[in-house]
């Protein structure tokens, strides 16, 4: 697998990191993006990574997106870095250029893996959970605040063939971070999510860094209760309680202490003073959000098992609000959130 040829579909802030990461390890890289003035950035001076303690610039092979049909040689594996609503298409474009035994790894938040394996196939498909903590509001650069030595990442198949070719790309990926190869990659996934729902759109919503939105009063419970809800509505549909970020000891049979244990986890190692969410950058931006496939995505399934989830059901209509220029980010909607819930 290191020897064959990589895609990364997707070289944002996350995907131009973990490339430029791979690039640096020798191996045969291509990037392939959807923003011209960054194509054109990292052709003409490569991708500029800066991290707390060190700032790398790397040459890059790297495509548009309207290049990939120039493609003759196929790729071997691909990590797919694009937004959770942008999975299928991203992914139908490049099944073309996929070997047949090759790989499409969903490095993403959401649960993309069954999206990927839809138009691939299980065989070819690897879900991932990635826990890298990163901007870019400049083409060409990447503002990593988590570096490789402290980023983590789970792999793990849909089904066991899958699985068991599951340790090869680990090698590739452990380039970037330290990856665990899991056997429940769904239920690893949706304990991403259930962080995801806690703290990725209310930090947006509120208009404060990360550190900043969980020290305002109420935010922390507030928080905690919605990924407690994501994680009852998970265990409802079939997910399991498992660790994740590489926490052990933890107790799977108290939701709260679960719960505030993986938040504890993301505040504590993945954030810096200044780091605001993936959804926050998003709105800065003036583009939609994951909020669909994450706080949308856990009040329709606790809707399907009979379960109540208010804090989710408020983040979701104050964030379509905001993408619908309805509302503005601010503390102003802190009150709405905390209300919800009683």
């Amino acid at each position: 697998m290191r020897e064959g040829r990589i895609a990364v579909l997707g070289t944002g802030a996350n995907g131009a990191g973990i490339g430029a990461d791979l690039v640096r390890a020798g191996l045969d890289v291509t990037f392939i993006e959807q923003w011209p003035a960054h194509v054109e950035a990292m052709r003409a001076h490569g991708i500029r990574v800066v991290m707390p303690d060190e700032t790398t610039t790397t040459p890059v092979e790297v495509l548009h997106l309207c290049e990939v049909a120039t493609l003759r040689r196929r790729f071997d594996l691909v990590f797919v870095l694009v937004k959770a609503y942008d999975t299928r298409w991203a992914t139908e474009l490049i099944k073309p250029h996929l070997a047949d035994d090759g790989f499409v790894v969903g490095l993403q938040n959401g649960m993309t893996a069954d999206d990927i394996a839809d138009i691939v196939g299980p065989r070819r498909t690897l879900g991932a959970v990635i826990e890298v903590s990163s901007a870019m509001f400049e083409p060409g650069v990447v503002e990593r605040h988590v570096p490789p030595q402290d980023s983590w990442f789970a792999l793990g198949g849909l089904e066991p063939d899958a699985t068991e070719r599951a340790p090869d790309v680990a090698k590739v990926l452990g380039e970037s971070g330290t990856v665990e190869v899991v056997e429940d990659i769904r239920s690893a996934k949706w304990m991403k999510l259930v962080v995801n729902a806690a703290e990725l759109v209310t930090a947006g919503i509120v208009d404060r860094p990360m550190l900043d939105a969980v020290r305002l009063p109420g935010m922390r419970e507030f928080m905690t209760l919605a990924g407690v809800e994501a994680l009852e509505a998970g265990l409802a549909h079939g997910h399991r309680t498992m660790p994740i970020f590489g926490l052990e000891g933890l107790d799977t049979d108290q939701p709260t202490a679960f719960v505030d244990a993986i938040i504890d986890k993301v505040y504590s190692s993945y954030a810096l003073p200044g780091t605001m969410t993936t959804v926050h950058q998003d709105w800065l931006k003036g583009r939609h959000s994951e909020v669909d496939e994450i706080n949308g995505l856990v009040v329709r399934l606790g809707a399907e098992h009979g379960l109540a989830c208010p804090a989710n059901a408020v983040i979701a209509e104050v964030a379509a609000e905001i993408e619908a220029g309805d509302a503005t980010p601010g503390p102003h909607h802190l009150s709405r959130l905390l209300d919800a819930t009683g």
